[in-house]
């Protein structure tokens, strides 16, 4: 019984070898901070309650607060719970009045605002194509789309009485005259 057991029995060195692993490997014991659990519940409610902040920041809230922890640990359990900075959104663009104040007209009802606004596409060969689209904002319904080389303003005036013959007069009617980008990729 010695002799297969001697036959079988191998070294940590000599088995470490046949794996291919390092022999730190079998030693290592991980250790276990006594404040972890304290520490992740104070970053998670650091970070709920500044939703603007970062590990960074927040590292810098917890060193005040007097945690003995550095950025890359908290960044560590920031990345571990799955924290993340939400990304900042463009303010909405507002209509401004003559009178400075800044108003935008929510839609209260059908045929209460309408908006219309152009879309440019390119053929397959190259040409443009230009679209009205014309929505009511309350149901958002399309209401017109007229698709044309050139619309001009007879066109869209055209293409409003039309929609206007078919679902009624709007109470006001919005349209974005901004700048439109010349190819797709400024869009």
């Amino acid at each position: 019984m010695d002799g297969i057991r001697e036959k079988y029995d191998l070294s940590e060195r000599h088995a470490c070898r046949i794996v291919g692993q390092h022999r730190g490997t079998q030693r290592y014991v991980p250790i276990v901070l006594a404040d972890k659990d304290a520490l992740t519940r104070a970053i998670i409610a650091l970070a709920s309650g500044y939703g603007r902040y970062g590990y960074r920041r927040v590292t810098a809230l917890l060193q005040a607060a007097g945690w003995q922890v550095g950025k890359d640990r908290v960044q560590r359990i920031w990345r571990r719970e799955g924290l993340k900075v939400p990304q900042k959104h463009r303010p909405r663009s507002r209509l401004w009045l003559n009178d400075g104040s800044c108003v935008r007209l929510q839609p209260l009802h059908r045929n209460h605002v309408w908006s219309f606004d152009f879309v440019q596409e390119q053929t397959h060969d190259g040409r443009s194509l230009r679209i009205l689209t014309l929505i009511d904002e309350h149901s958002r319904a399309c209401l017109a789309l007229k698709v044309a080389r050139r619309i001009n303003s007879v066109g869209v005036i055209e293409a409003l009485a039309d929609a206007m013959c078919l679902h009624g007069i709007p109470e006001h009617i919005r349209c974005d005259n901004g700048p439109e980008p010349k190819d797709r990729a400024a869009r």
